[in-house]
């Protein structure tokens, strides 16, 4: 994808953001859209590539989503502009195509639910969002399981959350060609405003967790872009892969550090590294589930900070970009806890800061990051969000 213009709508009012949009519907479309969708973004709290070798993962779905306004049209033809883009998109059904960048995610979607037994139409969809896309937060995920919650709406089926997230990953597995796990769609679809979620991937099984009061979670985006179609993530989930299958299980979950340690001269010594990470940063998962929810600083920093000490030395998935700013959080006022987000390579990254400190704290970064960097960072507290949902006209007043 391409940068957007999504920053100077970021700080616009649910009604404001809403009266854009319907303007912006009338202009492209003619007539007012007969219903809303949203989905948020997610940040991992911990749990980096764990979700696809079916360990768990602490994830937040956060207060930046993406919105869509609909309407049905008859026929099979759909049309879409994003707002973040500026460019339309148009296709009819069924989809026999692939496009570019964006819209190849519409399309995905609207391809893999009537394989499913749930119809899709012809429809006009406007779509804006406040998740930065490239950058860790999941703006391909909270488009997918927005998509499919408008489409439940428009023609009136309906699916559990679990199915959402299983078929929208689907869709980006099997159409855009992104063979991710589980985690950034069913954090989309599942969310509990106010509550981080401890994702057991091979159960696809959640428990809340309420961080205690008094830490703040803030993104930290380098502004380094990142794509996953590449060939890193792709030979990171090849190296373990290959673990699992020299040491006999289906998936690194299996397994513990000692186990592993007692056979580590059977794999090749890149993907023993591989699988030592992932191992240990599902057990993490699990810790700083407990240690937040319990207020407990000094687990919640060495955690995190051996969670990024593993990102960088045994999956080697951090850029200049992330040592740079990993040093810019670490030295900031009320810096508790800070690793990376997402897949790596760039994008964001996560600090958990003292909630009185949080001015603060972005202030301290912005200038030390852009003075080592060049680039300005954004620094911005955000909460847990809802999972995808429909919306009334009085949700967005």
């Amino acid at each position: 994808m391409h940068s957007t213009k999504q920053e100077s709508e970021r700080l616009l009012s649910p009604r404001e953001r809403a009266e854009r949009m319907r303007a912006t519907f009338r202009a492209k479309f003619g007539g007012e859209p007969e219903l809303w969708a949203r989905a948020p973004g997610r940040v991992d709290l911990m749990g980096s590539h764990t979700d696809y070798n079916l360990g768990f993962v602490l994830t937040l779905p956060i207060s930046r989503d993406t919105w869509i306004a609909a309407r049905a049209t008859g026929g099979n033809e759909v049309r879409v502009h994003s707002m973040n883009f500026d460019a339309d998109e148009r296709f009819t059904l069924p989809v026999t195509s692939h496009s570019e960048q964006w819209g190849n995610y519409v399309r995905g979607i609207a391809a893999t639910l009537p394989l499913e037994g749930f119809p899709v139409g012809g429809c006009e969809l406007l779509i804006q969002s406040t998740v930065p896309v490239e950058s860790g937060l999941s703006s391909s995920a909270a488009l997918e399981c927005a998509l499919a919650t408008v489409f439940e709406g428009l023609w009136n089926w309906r699916l559990s959350p679990e199915r959402k997230a299983v078929l929208c990953l689907k869709a980006e597995c099997d159409f855009v060609g992104v063979n991710c796990g589980i985690l950034d769609q069913y954090s989309s679809c599942l969310g509990r405003q106010g509550c981080a979620l401890l994702l057991d991937c091979r159960d696809l099984t959640t428990r809340t967790v309420r961080i205690a009061d008094g830490i703040q979670v803030v993104i930290c985006n380098t502004m380094s872009r990142r794509r996953l179609v590449s060939g890193e993530y792709a030979q990171r989930r090849a190296d373990c892969e290959q673990g699992a299958a020299a040491l006999g299980v289906a998936a690194l979950r299996e397994l513990t550090l000692e186990a592993l340690a007692a056979r580590a001269g059977e794999l090749p010594e890149q993907a023993e590294r591989r699988c030592r990470f992932i191992i240990a940063e599902s057990a993490r998962a699990a810790e700083l589930a407990i240690a937040l929810e319990a207020g407990d600083r000094a687990a919640v920093s060495q955690l995190c900070a051996e969670s990024f000490a593993g990102a960088r030395d045994l999956y080697e998935i951090c850029s200049d970009s992330m040592q740079s700013m990993m040093e810019a959080m670490l030295h900031a006022p009320g810096c508790i806890g800070a690793r990376q987000a997402g897949a790596g390579f760039g994008g964001c990254m996560v600090a958990l800061v003292e909630s009185s400190s949080v001015d603060s704290f972005r202030l301290s970064v912005r200038e030390s990051y852009g003075h080592s960097s060049g680039l300005a960072p954004e620094v911005y507290a955000v909460d847990a969000a809802e999972g995808a949902q429909l919306m009334e006209w009085s949700m967005l007043a």
